[in-house]
């Protein structure tokens, strides 16, 4: 008896080691480039899986699966694949996606294909990117109906505290509601919120990720809006890719990116540097002695370094240098003092990802940075003729430091359940030094101030997507955030020393806030399917809202320590379309309800006096931000595009966004008024040809509606009686040619028919004119 037990025992042993085999392998693109950084899933015939994540190599390992397992390898800007795992050395090669098929990380913070997350997601892949006109990372997100910043006008030419990005209209002003991401990294302008376009290393970027809709149950702060996630282009095998141009306006831009991989050890260095002679951004008949031309010239560096010790290990470290310098379009006439400002921006970040022993995954990162912003600001008093004497108003240097970390784990229980659980945090301290200048010539300091405090916010989340069925699943996911503001101050003296009435330190002040969401997803067949979501958001104000203050010609906008936050509770229904092979469709209606958003209100009379003598100099219009009431943003969101065959490729956007006041007691004048900034209608139609023996084209066009400048909706074009910024549309187009392997020729056009649309009123602003740009891109590659 024992003898046949023993028997059992061996043979049994036997069977089970050769029903357990190793795998590895290496995932390539189409091209035969290593795809690193993919995920890797082995799912056994009983549903559990396991997973690794590809090296810089683009190899991967998995010690032990199951006889009749399936490999699934999961990567952004890549359909799945699946294939058996047959064990030995597997070799995968990725497709590129189609938008059911596409790849994302961003909405769920997990690999999931987007046929698969409830939530509407706008992909503009390194192709689209590549074959866009634009200078500027904004100019390209403008291809998506949903994407504005807070005016209409590139960041080309805007100042920087006016490029915060708003997504469907939610909140529209110079600070974002969606918070921005390079590979993970918030990017937001630590003091303020708004976003440097121009940090974008535009020609090392391998896709974007917009999720249209809010981010807080997962992102906390700044996500109240959305989230838009910049991924990097993976380092690879002894490559270098430079991009030299040239364009009107005296505009020279150039772009490169390096990158290697020594077993192990991968690298990647990139940057741009750009300058431009600008362009008057003041209506010509409006335009006087204090005007001059906007320009540019910025210096963007970054260098990250990718380690992978084992198949289950990855870490990296990263940092980067950024310089830009602006001249905002006038001077002083008294002593030609040219008002402008320069950021230099200094980052570090570093992380690890690991698959533990239980095939579940970790992730964590922290992240530095170290800011300085300067600015000036000039008065253009009441004069005949017109915008005839400037004098320099306001001189401000901004200091910021931060720091801020996550961790995240998640773990695919079975084909039916994955779960997902993390915290982060971001620890913010900055202030506004600010000198103000007198009041006749702008020449001599007469009062001095320190504005600032310290933030801190952080929080916790947990998520998990169940699949009720093969077709329908269910994901709910929740959030708490806690925020603190600190040694809050507005140390305010006369230039001898003597503080004045609003010298004074703040109170701390803490607060709490819980963002659930629930969403559904059902699968009606291959090519169809529905989605539905509801949740909600918040955002706290920034430094930068609480403490310092600014002016854009005659209207001087205020600081407010007393503001509160910001909370959103909103929803969305989509459908999503495949009729036809290579054409897709989604249709969107979603409806957003702010409590108490943060708005630039215009104040008047003894309330304007009290709060700033600024107020009360003639010809000043004076705002502060403060929290108004409610509102509500409803819309419908369509998109379209159609493969014809593997060179032509169309497809359209539009947007119906309407955007009110609802609610403000303390002014109910303003109530049932449009939202500044936000237009109507939004539109743009595309057109692409791709052939590298021909030549690659894609000829596009935008639309923008009519929107009001001010929160009062009055204000108007000159010689006009209808109120707002008149709708414009522009046309851009682009062309690629290939000589060889290794070097193309290009050009380029935005706003083609040199369309002149208005920015802003008092004074009236134009937006960019028609730029021409071309060069060459010069390739270099080896195994």
């Amino acid at each position: 008896m024992r003898s046949a037990l023993l028997v059992v025992f061996l043979l049994s042993s036997v069977l089970a080691a050769s029903a357990q085999t190793g795998v590895s392998g290496v995932v390539t693109d189409s091209s035969g480039g290593v795809v690193s950084g993919a995920a890797v899933v082995a799912r056994g015939p009983n549903g559990a899986e396991q997973q690794t994540v590809t090296g810089p190599d683009g190899r991967f390992s998995l010690g032990s699966v199951p006889a009749g397992a399936t490999i699934i390898v999961r990567a952004s800007g890549f359909a799945e694949k699946s294939q058996p795992a047959n064990g030995g050395t597997l070799e995968v090669e990725l497709a590129p996606a189609t938008l059911f098929e596409s790849v994302s990380v961003t909405p769920t913070r997990t690999e999931q294909r987007l046929a698969d997350v409830p939530a509407n997601v706008s992909v503009i892949d390194k192709e689209q990117i590549r074959r866009s006109p634009a200078v500027v990372a904004d100019d390209v997100l403008r291809q998506a109906p949903t994407f504005s910043l807070f005016r209409r006008t590139s960041s080309l030419s805007s100042h920087p505290t006016a490029q915060g990005v708003s997504l469907r209209g939610i909140g529209p002003s110079g600070v974002s509601r969606s918070l921005v991401l390079i590979d993970g990294i918030p990017f937001n302008d630590p003091f303020g919120g708004w976003v440097y376009w121009t940090r974008v290393p535009l020609e090392n970027v391998d896709r974007v990720e917009l999720v249209e809709g809010s981010g807080s149950s997962l992102y906390g702060n700044y996500a109240m809006g959305g989230v838009i996630n910049v991924q990097s282009t993976r380092p690879r095998r002894r490559t270098a890719e430079v991009r030299t141009q040239y364009g009107n306006l005296g505009s020279p831009k150039a772009d490169f990116a390096v990158s290697d991989v020594w077993g192990k050890f991968a690298a990647a260095f990139d940057g741009s540097a750009f300058t431009t002679d600008g362009f008057p951004i003041v209506i010509a008949n409006e335009r006087g002695l204090v005007d001059d031309k906007a320009n540019i010239n910025y210096r963007n560096f970054n260098l990250r370094a990718d380690y992978s010790p084992t198949r289950q290990l990855n870490a990296f470290v990263r940092g980067g240098y950024f310089h830009e310098e602006r001249d905002n379009g006038k001077h002083s006439t008294i002593d030609g003092t040219k008002e402008g400002n320069d950021t230099t921006w200094k980052n570090v970040a570093g992380g690890v990802r690991a698959t533990l022993p239980d095939y579940s995954d970790l992730q964590a990162r922290v992240f530095t940075d170290f800011e300085t912003f300067h600015s000036n600001f000039l008065a253009v008093p009441a004069a005949n003729p017109p915008r005839s004497i400037g004098r320099m108003t306001l001189r401000q240097e901004v200091p910021t430091t931060g720091i801020g970390g996550m961790a995240q784990w998640s773990k695919a229980f079975s084909t039916r359940f994955l779960f997902a659980a993390g915290g982060d945090f971001r620890h913010v301290d900055g202030a506004s030094n600010e000198q103000g200048l007198d009041a006749t010539q702008g020449l001599t300091v007469t009062l001095l101030r320190e504005s600032g405090g310290t933030q801190l916010i952080s929080g916790g989340f947990v998520q998990g997507q169940v699949w009720l069925q093969s077709n329908l699943s269910v994901t709910l996911s929740a959030r708490v955030d806690n925020w603190q503001n600190t040694d809050g101050r507005n140390l305010e003296t006369t230039a001898a020393g003597v503080p004045t009435a609003n010298n004074r330190t703040l109170p701390d002040t803490s607060d709490t806030a819980v963002s659930p969401r629930a969403a559904v997803l059902y699968r009606v067949s291959d090519r169809v399917s529905a989605f539905g979501s509801i949740g909600s958001g918040f955002r706290t104000p920034t430094l930068n809202e609480l403490y310092r203050q600014f002016r854009v010609g005659t209207i001087l906008t205020l600081a407010n320590d007393q503001l509160g936050p910001e909370s959103l509770m909103g929803g969305e229904l989509g459908i999503s379309l495949a009729p036809l092979e290579g054409l897709t469709y989604r249709s969107s209606w979603y409806d957003n309800r702010v409590e108490d958003p943060v708005a630039n209100v215009t104040v008047t009379g003894a309330t304007a006096a009290a709060l700033s003598t600024a107020c009360a100099v003639p010809g000043t219009t004076c705002q502060q931000r403060q929290n108004l009431g409610r509102t509500k943003i409803t819309g419908w969101q369509n998109d379209v595009e159609y493969r014809i065959d593997r060179e032509w490729r169309v497809g359209a956007g539009y947007l119906f966004n309407s955007a009110k006041v609802k609610e403000f007691a303390a002014n109910p004048v303003l109530v049932g008024l449009y939202l500044p900034q936000v237009p109507k209608h939004r539109g743009s139609v595309n057109m692409s040809y791709s052939n590298p023996r021909i030549i690659t084209a894609s000829l596009a066009m935008f639309f923008y509606g009519r929107q009001y400048d001010d929160d009062l909706n009055q204000r108007t074009k000159p010689g006009e009686t209808e109120p707002g910024l008149p709708a414009y549309g522009t046309v851009e187009l682009s062309a690629l040619r290939e000589i060889g392997r290794n070097l193309d020729v290009f050009f380029g056009v935005q706003n083609l028919f040199d369309t002149e649309y208005y920015v802003g009123f008092a004074p009236t602003t134009i937006g960019t004119p028609r730029l021409v740009n071309g060069g060459i891109r010069v390739r270099w590659s080896g195994r």
